[in-house]
């Protein structure tokens, strides 16, 4: 009998908690390939870890020297990261190189991870919002559009190579140990800020749930877009009881006011282009993810809250 060869994959943002999870879910049955841009990650002696600009011509190299049956693609810059050209240049270019490489090599499996901020939050966003709903926030936040930019290149790419089996994930939320995005830094402060008058509805993935997600659709090549949610959600400030925060609130007028707030009590944690998803619920509709991928989230909201309130920090 022939052993099957194992597949040889690349991970991008290795140095993310997310993406040494799913390394951690796959190092067992596939060949990986660790690179991100920010720092070199040592995650063992049998993945090749990389620190590399998507940009330069060393990045080529690896696909030329691994021959990469698929890329999972966890490298996005949040937008409380970096400078905005930065992140541009790291979430857009970088990712526009990165399809570029996948094609040029015969790439068989492609998942992009995007995030659910694309939509937008504003008042009057529909209770469930799925799949099809248009991307509103880079018409909200400056901030925000290369994000938006990194999707709608994604997709460009989903239906220009279909050879490449591209599938585009939309999470809320995701939070637990060792995220340290800036809802993750919230639930885990003694006292966080809220804007008075407002509590929108959220969601919240663990961690765990969310690279169990990632493996789920790189082992399907199913294309298209996916939001990837629990089919639950909570009010931000009674989260925050949950977690065992304090609330400060902040007044929400003039639009120029909460800025100030934050920036003079150096809350960088509650970044004023999210503003309005502290203002509006921006609830997705997770249940097509659900039902093509056979997905259910074994952790509970109770389950994640219980993490936050054992570990608080200081403001």
């Amino acid at each position: 009998m022939v052993e099957k060869s194992r597949p040889q994959i690349l991970v991008t943002g290795a140095a993310g908690a997310l993406a040494q999870q799913v390394i951690s879910r796959l190092r067992d049955t596939c060949n990986l390939v660790a690179v991100d841009f920010r720092e070199q990650v040592y995650l063992g002696d049998d993945i090749p870890s990389y620190c590399i600009d998507f940009n330069k011509r060393s990045f080529e190299d690896l696909f030329r020297r691994y021959r990469f049956d698929g890329v999972i693609h966890l490298g996005r810059i949040m937008s409380s990261q970096l400078t905005r050209m930065r992140r541009y240049n790291a979430n857009v270019l970088g990712t526009q190189k990165l399809l570029d490489l996948s094609h040029k090599y015969n790439i068989k499996r492609v998942v992009v991870l995007s995030t659910f901020h694309v939509y937008g939050a504003v008042a009057y966003n529909p209770a469930l919002i799925d799949e099809e709903a248009p991307l509103k926030s880079a018409g909200l936040s400056a901030d925000l559009i290369d994000s938006v930019e990194l999707e709608n290149l994604a997709n460009i790419y989903l239906w220009r190579y279909p050879d490449l089996n591209i599938t585009i994930l939309r999470p809320c939320n995701i939070v637990g140990p060792g995220v340290r995005n800036s809802i993750s830094t919230l639930l885990g402060m003694e006292r966080a800020p809220v804007l008075a008058g407002f509590s929108p509805m959220m969601q919240f993935i663990h961690i765990d749930d969310m690279a169990d997600a990632i493996v789920l659709t790189y082992n399907k090549p199913q294309q298209g877009i996916f939001n990837v949610a629990p089919q639950d959600w909570v009010a931000y400030q009674h989260a925050l009881k949950l977690c065992g925060c304090g609330r400060i609130p902040v007044p929400s007028i003039p639009p120029i006011l909460p800025r100030m707030i934050l920036r003079t009590l150096n809350l960088r944690s509650f970044p004023s282009y999210l503003m309005h998803f502290f203002k509006y619920p921006v609830v997705i509709d997770g249940r097509a993810f659900a039902r093509e991928f056979g997905f259910t989230p074994k952790r509970p909201l109770k389950e994640i809250f219980r993490f936050y309130r054992e570990n608080k920090k200081p403001v």
